[in-house]
């Protein structure tokens, strides 16, 4: 669970080919969620990605790279680029600050995007 959570993902951990030489790795993962931090960079201002490029490493990038995904990334970046536009904010600043991360949430939810996953889902995967 991501306290800043924009989006949600499911999909297994296909990597190809491995450092090991193996030409296709599949392992199970969780139903998991994106977090806002993913999709700010850490040292360039108003630079934002579209879908599968975000902050992530080469494993979690397996489940990263699928179309879902890419689709709630960017949803969440759209919404994020509007509700930034209308607060006169930068991403990091929503990111960081206790009032505008919830209020950017709530309209993330308003929109339709899941923030998180249903518990009937949770249980199913544990």
């Amino acid at each position: 669970m991501f306290p800043d959570a924009v989006g949600t993902g499911s999909y297994r951990i296909d990597l190809h080919p491995s450092s090991g030489g193996d030409n296709y790795i599949d392992v199970s993962s969780l139903p998991f969620q994106i977090p806002l931090g993913a999709l700010i960079p850490e040292r360039v201002e108003n630079l934002l990605p579209a879908c599968k490029n975000i902050g992530t490493t080469h494993i979690t990038n397996g489940c990263y790279r699928l179309h879902p995904v890419e689709w709630s990334i960017g949803e969440a970046v759209g919404e994020l680029v509007a509700f930034c536009t209308a607060k006169k904010r930068v991403p990091r600043q929503v990111r960081k600050d206790a009032k505008l991360l919830p209020d950017f949430q709530a309209q993330l939810a308003k929109a339709g995007c899941d923030l998180a996953w249903p518990e009937a889902v949770a249980k199913t995967v544990r």
